[in-house]
């Protein structure tokens, strides 16, 4: 960006980074304490976020200006197609506006918390511009499968990869 930019006012707000795992609690009402460090990034000014479900049955969690244009491009799909559709109703069916209360906790829906077999204990994932919310014990089985790889397995886009 150029300084004459910048002196415009024309700077653009760079979108939150969220990384990391943080195993929450899920009180009696279906509540979790979004942890701290996250909260000014993910509930932004508006303070409203978006959770819906995700095909691999657990939640996602994006602040709201992020979420808007992908539920935009996924409507503009065409609906003729049944997988696309079955998409559209998954994410758009299942999403929902929430604000956090004073305390920094966000209830989920039953709905939600159903799709995502929920129990008490959950696991906040960090994905670069939004979160993964899984039940624990899921959260588990993903990571296990997610270790069990060779080099045979790996898809072509991460031949040339490297940590």
């Amino acid at each position: 960006m150029s300084d004459r930019q910048e002196k415009r006012g024309n700077i653009k707000e760079a979108a939150p980074v969220f990384r990391g795992v943080t195993q929450l609690a899920l009180d009696e009402k279906g509540r979790i304490a979004i942890p701290a460090r996250y909260r000014d990034a993910l509930f932004g000014k508006e303070k409203r976020i978006v959770v819906t479900a995700d095909p691999h049955r657990c939640l996602l969690i994006y602040p709201r200006p992020l979420w808007e244009p992908i539920q935009e491009k996924l409507m503009a799909l065409s609906s003729f197609d049944e997988r696309t559709r079955g998409l559209q109703r998954l994410l758009v069916g299942y999403a929902d506006d929430v604000m956090p209360d004073n305390a920094g906790r966000i209830l989920l829906s039953l709905a939600l918390r159903q799709y995502a077999q929920m129990d008490r204990r959950a696991v906040l994932v960090g994905q670069g511009t939004r979160f993964e919310l899984w039940d624990e014990t899921l959260w588990q089985a993903q990571m296990a499968q997610a270790v069990r790889f060779s080099h045979d397995d790996l898809p072509s886009v991460l031949e040339n990869f490297s940590l």
